[in-house]
């Protein structure tokens, strides 16, 4: 993905702190699965150009919504961290549907590389 010598950051925590991440920096008063925060875009791009960004995941969602699709928590996590990634270096669903198809496919491609569950879809 072009990205070989950059380094991301991952934190693993509950709906709790995500909620508080979403409310001040989205403005979203709710916690979610997986929030990305980008370093390589704005003002302050250039400070550390090797960092990606960093990815939090809530374990309390991943947990449920894994429960919800009949699969593992590790494989929700697997699907969540991929997202997040690609969220990081450019992919944005949000941005119309042909940005949505394109971050699809890309995910599946990624999910197929670390789960050996050839059921597992994309995000």
């Amino acid at each position: 993905m072009g990205c070989n010598n950059h380094e991301i950051s991952i934190v693993i925590t509950d709906d709790a702190q995500v909620r508080d991440l979403n409310r001040t920096y989205r403005g979203k008063d709710a916690p979610t699965n997986v929030l990305s925060f980008p370093m390589q875009e704005g003002e302050f791009s250039d400070i550390t150009p090797g960092l990606l960004g960093d990815v939090v995941i809530s374990l309390d969602t991943a947990r449920a919504e894994a429960i919800a699709a009949g699969i593992s928590t590790d494989e929700r996590m697997s699907q969540l961290l991929i997202h997040g990634i690609l969220h990081l270096i450019g992919f944005d669903h949000e941005l119309g549907e042909n940005q949505a198809r394109e971050m699809e496919e890309k995910s599946l491609e990624l999910l197929r590389l670390i789960e050996k569950n050839l059921d597992l879809t994309a995000f």
